[in-house]
């Protein structure tokens, strides 16, 4: 008996972070347990972190396991053919009640060399935004290896640092070596290579609940950063009803789609889509099923599936490879 493809989704893996919150509950409707849960992992083949299918035929299967069994019809001919049995993206929504750490991300070359690991290109798409929520992205100036090596040691990276204030519906677009954080007071969503690579440079000086100040990877760092003052604020079109570029990368592409109505999409099953549900709620039908979905859901269309339609009023992040 063949295996029915249908849309997926899975349990969200739901992590503590010292300044994690409670909004990915109130905002996200997320199953949260903790007050300080920082991150849901919505879509993961992350070592230890492996997202489990939540929904269908298929509940309780692992993308690990699914991607095995079937490779050209979960991630597409042309994925398969370049990254083989993984699955080369990861989602998660992330709540910050404070402040993240001042960090940064290698790119492949030495994420390979150090880690056999993915570098970690990104993107945020900022959900929710309170009032003089700020964000970290770059330096103000070009910069150089001396300088910021004087300022974290003297504790005044800050400010020769971009520190921007957001609003929701705010894009930026991070290439590896950029150093960033996102700030309190804000849901965002993230879109990365899948990679869960770090380097943590400065975090003012906090302590854990056990008194415990966390892990700097400040000399990894040195020759993973981008010095050079650099624009990672995406401007983007909103035409109802159509898939709007925001991001155009060889990791990923992702489109907004403010859907009021219908769409209708066709694709080659080259690649799976990926839809995040960003507000309000849909509806896929694909052959006479219909599957809804509301705020804060991720869904992964399987490379198999070539011919659906969207339908209702909500707002979407549309994510492939091409």
């Amino acid at each position: 008996m063949s295996t029915k493809i249908y849309p997926l989704q899975f349990e969200p893996i739901l992590k503590e972070r010292i300044w994690g919150g409670e909004k990915l509950q109130t905002v996200l409707n997320k199953p949260i347990t903790s007050k300080i849960t920082g991150e849901s992992w919505e879509l993961s083949t992350v070592e230890g972190d492996v997202s489990v299918v939540a929904n269908g035929e298929l509940k309780g299967k692992s993308l690990t396991e699914l991607i095995n069994e079937l490779p050209n019809e979960i991630l597409g001919t042309a994925v398969y053919n370049r990254f083989g049995k993984q699955f080369p993206l990861l989602f998660k929504y992330l709540d910050a009640r404070e402040d993240l750490s001042i960090q940064v991300h290698p790119n492949d070359k030495l994420a390979k060399e150090r880690h056999n690991s993915f570098g970690k290109t990104e993107m945020w798409y900022v959900m929710q935004a309170d009032e003089d929520a700020r964000i970290i992205v770059g330096f103000k100036e070009d910069s150089g290896k001396e300088e910021y090596v004087e300022n974290l040691n003297n504790k005044t990276l800050t400010s020769i640092l971009d520190d921007i204030q957001v609003k929701a519906g705010d894009v930026f677009f991070l290439e590896t070596g950029t150093v960033h954080a996102i700030g309190a007071g804000l849901v965002v969503a993230e879109i990365q290579q899948t990679s869960d690579i770090t380097y943590r440079l400065y975090d003012f000086d906090r302590k854990d609940a056990q008194g415990n100040t966390r892990e700097l990877h400040v000399d990894l760092a040195l020759d993973a950063i981008n010095y050079n003052k650099v624009d990672t604020y995406k401007k983007y079109a909103k035409v109802e009803n159509e898939s709007n570029v925001i991001v155009d990368c060889p990791y990923f592409t992702t489109n907004f789609i403010p859907l009021n109505g219908e769409k209708k999409a066709t694709k080659n099953g080259e690649c799976f889509t990926v839809l995040m549900c960003i507000d309000g709620d849909f509806a896929i039908e694909i052959e006479n099923e219909t599957y809804q979905y509301k705020k804060g859901d991720t869904i992964l269309i399987p490379a198999a599936i070539k011919t659906f339609a969207l339908s209702g009023t909500a707002s979407i992040l549309e994510v492939f490879i091409l």
